[in-house]
């Protein structure tokens, strides 16, 4: 029986500390699949995650930017990618399955969020699910076994300082 977590809050870290436990899960033993919303840029986690077999990633290959500047065209597009994902994901055999960045796409509907509720309540069955991402919503805080909320209090980007990579991508 599986357990959910979530990593929630404006502050910066919730995909790092979901990588965290996919490494800790991987070392021992457990097969793990990274599924990425609202995300299409590469990252540096990815360099990393395509040398550990035990690591399945899923995410869309086109960009499509801010949800603001989507079209709605744009936006049913990566709603079934981001649904054929789910399913991938958990009709697979993962002992976890992290859903990055899913709070996002869920509170923007970017998915059919009833199947993705039943997806999750059932994949519990015989994984550990994740969910990183702002806001989630009150069905998957009412079901989860672990919240950690992440505040930001400073970031250099207030400051003008731009994204770094291998630190904040």
């Amino acid at each position: 029986m599986g357990i959910l977590h979530i990593y929630c809050g404006d502050g910066k870290g919730k995909t790092t500390s979901a990588i965290g436990l996919a490494i800790r899960a991987v070392g021992s033993g457990m097969k793990v699949c990274f599924v990425q919303f609202m995300k299409s840029s590469l990252t540096s986690e990815l360099a990393v995650f395509s040398r550990i077999p035990e690591i399945t990633v899923m995410r869309s290959e086109k960009k499509y930017g801010f949800y603001k500047d989507m079209s709605e065209t744009q936006k049913c597009e990566l709603a079934s990618c981001h649904e054929k994902m789910l399913e991938e994901a958990f009709e697979g055999d993962f002992d976890m399955i992290i859903l990055d960045e899913f709070n996002w796409a869920y509170h923007y509907g970017l998915m059919d969020t009833q199947k993705a509720e039943k997806l999750i309540s059932a994949g519990l069955a015989n994984s550990e699910i994740i969910l990183t991402g702002r806001e989630p919503a009150k069905v998957f805080l009412e079901k989860a076994g672990y919240i950690s909320r992440i505040n930001c209090e400073k970031h250099p980007f207030s400051e003008g300082v731009k994204a770094r990579k291998g630190i904040e991508y």
